[in-house]
């Protein structure tokens, strides 16, 4: 494998930085507002399902007792 010489690493990666397709200012804000959604629905999600599994267990040990 042959060595490359610090310099020509530099320009093999500022060319490779311009092949870049960069996001608008749009398209991130798109995102992060989706991304944002999607966290709370899976948050309520999961805290509904923990909320009925506790009160399954709860149901669950009151019989034991």
């Amino acid at each position: 494998m042959a060595k490359t010489s610090p310099v020509e690493f530099v320009k093999q990666v500022q060319t490779e930085t311009r092949k870049i397709a960069w996001p608008t200012r749009r398209e991130t804000i798109m995102t992060g507002v989706m991304v944002m959604i999607m966290t709370t629905l899976l948050g309520s999600f999961f805290l509904g399902i923990d909320s009925l599994f506790d009160l399954i267990v709860n149901a669950l040990l009151r019989l034991a007792q």
